[in-house]
């Protein structure tokens, strides 16, 4: 070990997965990346499994943390940028999918939209969510797997589905279900969310027939999230790191692509200030603490960690 704390910056995309690691300086430590496979169970149709949205993303982290020849216990923080609008529903008990992740690409549900517009309803989604009804967005996927997987809606209706996004799924996944979350700017993409009221809108999950207890929780940008496990140690506090572009830094910080800052910076101290990337990209920055080893394994182990290595 070097002493140092490290920033690790996942970029989860619709073809491939990659972390690196960067170094309070913002130099790039090390890196690795790992091709996603798309499926096309039809034409127009774009799928993911998101079990290797997972392992390719745990990949990714183990070649960085390689490359840079550290390990897991020198990562002070997380960040995450993902693909947005790709909708997945897991099983809470077993955190297992019920369906592959449609992807944003997909335009499966371009029939529906056709239905929804021809009654009327377009320019309520417009007044709600400042979106056009289309199947790029999630609220449409979700009403798809809802109807089109076998027994999904009334188990929904139980309480036994989680949906998610890209961001929600990883925390799900990183924190070992403890964690169905996600933030302002990913949840402003799904077609349910009430941009004014900034919370889940009764009406529109009716016009989609989506439970909300099925959703995850809004939280904001700059806080406390929760806690994770990197390999089999003790329990570390979750806290993304940045703030707003250019504003101090603060706990915390979760937004989506096309709305987001580099967390890296953030390691250079409490004056630490974000300016944001050119490229569309979105930072969920996890922060870390370390208790001392002699606490011992608290919670159950992150992903697919072996010793102190992913």
């Amino acid at each position: 070990m070097t002493g140092r704390r490290f920033v690790l910056a996942l970029d989860q995309g619709t073809t491939g997965s990659r972390a690196m690691v960067v170094d309070p300086e913002g130099a790039v430590r090390g890196s690795g990346y790992l091709q996603l496979p798309q499926h096309f169970p039809r034409p127009g149709w774009v799928e993911h499994d998101a079990e290797e949205i997972w392992d390719t993303t745990v990949g990714a982290i183990r070649r960085a943390l390689a490359a840079a020849r550290i390990t897991a216990a020198e990562i002070a923080a997380i960040g995450i940028t993902n693909q947005r609008e790709t909708a997945m529903l897991w099983e809470r008990a077993s955190g297992r999918p019920v369906h592959r992740a449609i992807v944003w690409q997909c335009r499966r549900t371009a029939p529906l939209c056709e239905r929804l517009k021809e009654e009327g309803t377009e320019l309520i989604f417009r007044g709600k969510t400042g979106l056009v009804l289309d199947p790029y967005f999630s609220g449409t996927k979700i009403r798809w797997l809802l109807d089109e997987v076998p027994g999904a809606r009334s188990r929904a209706a139980r309480g036994e589905l989680a949906f998610g996004t890209v961001d929600s799924w990883l925390l799900w996944k990183f924190t070992g279900g403890r964690l169905h979350v996600t933030d302002v700017s990913n949840a402003s993409r799904t077609l349910l969310y009430d941009v004014r009221s900034g919370r889940w809108d009764g009406e529109l999950l009716g016009i989609f027939g989506v439970p909300e207890s099925m959703l995850p929780e809004i939280r904001s940008s700059s806080e406390v999230y929760g806690e994770v496990m990197l390999g089999l140690w003790s329990r570390r506090t979750v806290e993304p790191v940045a703030s707003a572009p250019g504003g101090p830094l603060s706990s915390a910080s979760m937004v989506s692509e096309a709305a987001s800052s580099s967390c890296g910076p953030a390691l250079a101290g409490p004056r630490a200030s974000l300016r944001s990337p050119p490229a569309s990209s979105c930072h969920s920055a996890i922060r870390l603490s370390f208790p001392s080893a002699r606490a011992g394994p608290r919670l159950g182990r992150l992903g697919r960690a072996r010793g102190d290595h992913w």
